[in-house]
């Protein structure tokens, strides 16, 4: 039988998705869990969420939770750093570090017939990282190396001084990883400050699924966990979007035979009144591979082997952005197709657009809840944004009651092409007078740490 390609492929039937339920607790010391019971596999998956992210960095010590995050688990208890590995991979266990701009996350998925012991060593990094120096003066080189490779990398320099720029005045504005001289002045000392201010059960959220029994979880958790350090971190004032002014800036990268491209602004905080009409417009625009910005600078001009937008969001802020990477020579003619494609969107949105995109985003949604830890992130999610306990249930549902109106409306009104920042990273020779040819505006030149260069 033919298939006809081109068409989408038509829905049979709804497609009903709801969460797994999930039990909300309190342990003796006042840690909370969220807990969803999934039996298929004898797994067991834990996300803890410790509000200790880049944005509680103090002034000139940008890299202090990062740091913290690698040195929570550089030996715990009785065990140095090998030591550590050697018990956790004995048992099976997988144990993970990250940090964000709100929060430092811990990971562990482990066998269930080998939860106890895992709980014990997680809650030994939790509770008790021994915070060598011999281990801090090891890391703190590592990242201050990591960092100089990262200004080589011109992927890592538009993105970290697009951040700066649009974030600027805010606890957002900084690298998560730090600046090289603000590492440098951090001390032992402020990483075990630091880890005492945050790391406390008020100051923490646990999310558990797996193949357990809600009673024995509570009784495991409370045996492991029994910190009583009472400290909790206050919410932080919300970031109020400042209206900013288009503006071009500029980063020469000597050689470089690509062009960085990053574009975008403020935007509002995540939530659920605009959130899924963004989706849909964003999705049109460049948020999926069918998109007008692919279809445009990819497919049709061979610009680029891909390029993207999305609305991001952190707890207390969020930003509209626009991320490429093109041939040197083209930079110019791109960021003006890229320029053409917003102003269509605003003017016109069609309704077959629409309909694909709505069945795209209804479909792949089930498939992003089957393993444990897919559903253990979005729990995560729904806690960290403090969206509604019917939020995933509801998804769909609004997915598709999202009206043409809505997507249009937030086209026109939430890409605001009159506060676009635009910051190219590339060869000064090359691309500067292509900039020139497409803008009017000053273009303002940084180095790679994001200061003006006097011109």
């Amino acid at each position: 039988m033919k298939t006809e390609r081109n068409s989408p492929p038509q829905t049979n039937g709804t497609i009903e998705f709801h969460l797994p339920k999930f039990n909300n607790f309190v342990l003796d010391n006042g840690l909370e869990v969220f807990f969803v019971q999934k039996n298929n596999l004898p797994l067991v998956q834990l996300n803890m969420l410790v509000n200790a992210g880049s944005k509680f960095d103090p002034i000139n010590k940008s890299g202090l939770a990062y740091l913290t995050s690698l040195l929570i688990d550089e030996g715990a208890g009785e065990f140095n750093s090998l030591q550590l590995d050697d018990e956790f991979e004995s048992l099976g266990s997988i144990f993970g570090v990250s940090t964000d701009n709100d929060n430092i996350h811990l990971s562990l998925l482990t066998l269930k017939e080998n939860l106890s012991r895992s709980l014990e060593l997680f809650s030994l990094v939790y509770q008790s990282p021994n915070f060598t120096e011999h281990d801090f003066i090891r890391e703190q080189k590592k990242l201050a190396s990591t960092i100089i490779q990262h200004q080589d990398d011109p992927s890592y320099i538009a993105t970290s001084n697009f951040d700066n720029i649009i974030f600027d005045g805010t606890n957002y504005k900084n690298p998560i990883i730090g600046n090289v001289g603000d590492v440098n002045s951090i001390s032992n000392y402020d990483i075990t400050e630091f880890y005492k201010k945050h790391f406390t059960p008020l100051n923490t959220k646990l999310v558990v699924v797996g193949n357990i029994e809600l009673k024995e979880l509570n009784v495991l958790l409370n045996k492991h966990f029994n910190s009583t350090n009472r400290n909790k971190i206050e919410e932080q004032n919300d970031i109020i979007p400042i209206t900013q002014k288009q503006q071009f800036y500029f980063i020469h990268k000597e050689n470089a035979a690509q062009s960085e491209i990053r574009i975008g602004h403020l935007s509002d905080k995540r939530n659920e009144t605009d959130y899924f009409a963004k989706v849909i417009a964003n999705s049109i625009l460049g948020g999926q591979f069918s998109s007008r910005l692919n279809l445009n600078l990819r497919e049709d001009k061979g610009f680029t082997y891909g390029i993207n937008s999305a609305f991001s969001y952190s707890k207390n802020a969020g930003h509209f952005e626009i991320a490429t990477s093109v041939n040197g020579k083209d930079t110019g003619e791109a960021i003006a197709e890229i320029n053409k494609e917003i102003t269509g969107l605003k003017s016109e949105i069609k309704k077959d657009e629409i309909e694909f995109t709505k069945s795209y985003l209804v479909k792949r949604f089930p498939a992003m809840f089957e393993t444990y830890s897919q559903i253990a992130h979005h729990l995560s999610t729904m806690l960290k944004y403090k969206l509604s306990e019917d939020y995933f249930d509801n998804y769909i549902e609004k997915i598709i009651a999202c009206s043409m109106d809505e997507i249009e409306k937030i086209a026109k009104e939430k890409i605001i092409s009159d506060e676009l920042i635009y910051l190219i990273v590339g060869e000064r020779e090359m691309v500067l007078p292509q900039l020139k040819k497409i803008t009017d505006l000053k273009i303002v030149e940084l180095d790679v740490n994001g200061k003006v260069i006097n011109q």
